[in-house]
């Protein structure tokens, strides 16, 4: 799944606890600058099943925490770039 507008201050393991409320969490990542180290403010959650997956979709989108709206959606396949 991807969420999207995190709070600046979670990180993977913060990420993987709010969607562990919901079922089984196989791996949550916060995506975080090169550079800085710091969150970029979106990160992706893998959950092995699929009704528990929409169930935290459904519980989290735009949920709001620390004063941001959370953005949750099922992933979807990067388009590659022709050229």
């Amino acid at each position: 799944m991807f969420v999207g507008n995190l709070p600046w201050s979670h990180d993977d393991e913060l990420l993987a606890r709010l969607f562990e409320q919901h079922g089984e969490v196989l791996d949550a990542c916060v995506v975080v600058d090169n550079i800085t180290g710091k969150s970029r403010g979106f990160g992706f959650v893998e959950m092995p099943k699929t009704d528990q997956a929409e169930e935290a979709i459904r519980l989290l989108h735009e949920c709001e925490i620390e004063g941001r709206k959370l953005e949750v959606s099922f992933a979807r396949p990067r388009e590659r770039s022709v050229g």
